[in-house]
């Protein structure tokens, strides 16, 4: 594909990470609660309203998106098991989304109930929690950690990979993960999370990118690249999109467009446009590969 606008209705999607949230359930605690969190991308006021099947086929009424993988909304923690069995009730009306990672906690010493739970679930093949290195934070969780790995281990048992978004500062113990555990996958949220653009900031993430993407059982969604006050386009982001191409190589990268997060940076067709911009070299083949087929291998849509 030469640009983007080769991009027509017969160039299936699949989108392998956005959220769907109804914040009247008062399910989100960070959407609804006042006064909102830090977050990356700064004030997400703008986000803190309903976004369901909907809303998504408007925003992406440009493209062919034929199914879409659902990342947990870090739904109530007291219910995590409820956003699957709300989700379910949307696909079977609206047909989306079609898979679903579910929220989890695998340092708690019953994670094993809720991955039993999520193992027979049509929609769940992969779980995410997010590890937490802050020293200031009530709750330390690293990826090293015994109590952590623990409940690491039965995700094998229970066939779920493992979504892992986490700063690329820390992609040595990620690696060292995917040694421990060779047959689980990890699937790599959001780049791991390229905030600092400076030059040295480049360096040291392409370094942690370079270590990480060597192991066999890891791939990567190019998604949520977003940087606050600037602007998404192809100058601004094709140094992080190539050079995971590069490293991770077109069978192991994925598009995802993290909706309605990103939208705090950029519209839908936006973040498609300038994907495909960044690519241009690649074959259409190629272009399947991480907009349609690697999201089909690894989540097994239904």
């Amino acid at each position: 594909m030469n640009n983007y606008k080769s991009i027509s209705k017969n160039f299936k999607i699949v989108d392998s990470h956005h959220h769907f949230w109804d914040l009247s359930m008062k399910k989100h605690p960070w959407l609804c609660d006042r006064p909102l969190i830090k977050f990356r991308y700064g004030n997400y006021e703008k986000i803190c309203k309903n976004f369901l099947v909907k809303d998504f086929k408007n925003v992406s009424k440009n493209f062919n998106v034929s199914k879409t993988i659902h990342m947990e909304a870090e739904w109530d923690t007291q219910t995590p098991f409820g956003e699957i069995q709300w989700l379910q009730s949307l696909y079977d009306q609206f047909g989306f989304p079609n898979a679903a990672v579910g929220q989890i906690w695998l340092h708690h010493e019953n994670s094993n109930i809720l991955l039993k739970k999520y193992a027979q679930s049509l929609i769940v093949k992969s779980v995410r929690q997010k590890p937490n290195y802050d020293d200031n934070s009530k709750e330390i969780v690293k990826l090293s950690d015994e109590s952590f790995l623990r409940g690491y281990k039965n995700l094998e048992k229970y066939k779920l990979h493992y979504d892992l978004q986490i700063p690329w500062k820390y992609l040595t113990e990620a690696f060292n993960l995917s040694s421990l555990f060779p047959k689980t996958i990890i699937i790599l949220n959001h780049a791991g999370l390229p905030y600092d653009r400076s030059k040295l900031g480049i360096q040291k993430w392409k370094e942690a990118i370079s270590l990480f993407s060597q192991r066999p059982n890891v791939a990567v969604k190019i998604s949520g690249i977003g940087v606050p006050n600037q602007k998404w386009n192809k100058k601004n982001n094709e140094v992080i999109v190539n050079f995971l191409i590069e490293k991770f190589g077109v069978d192991r990268c994925m598009f995802g467009s993290n909706f309605p997060v990103d939208s705090l940076c950029a519209t839908y067709d936006q973040i498609v446009e300038t994907l495909f911009e960044c690519t241009q070299s690649l074959s259409m083949e190629e272009h399947v590969n991480i907009f349609y087929s690697n999201a089909i291998k690894y989540y097994n849509p239904l």
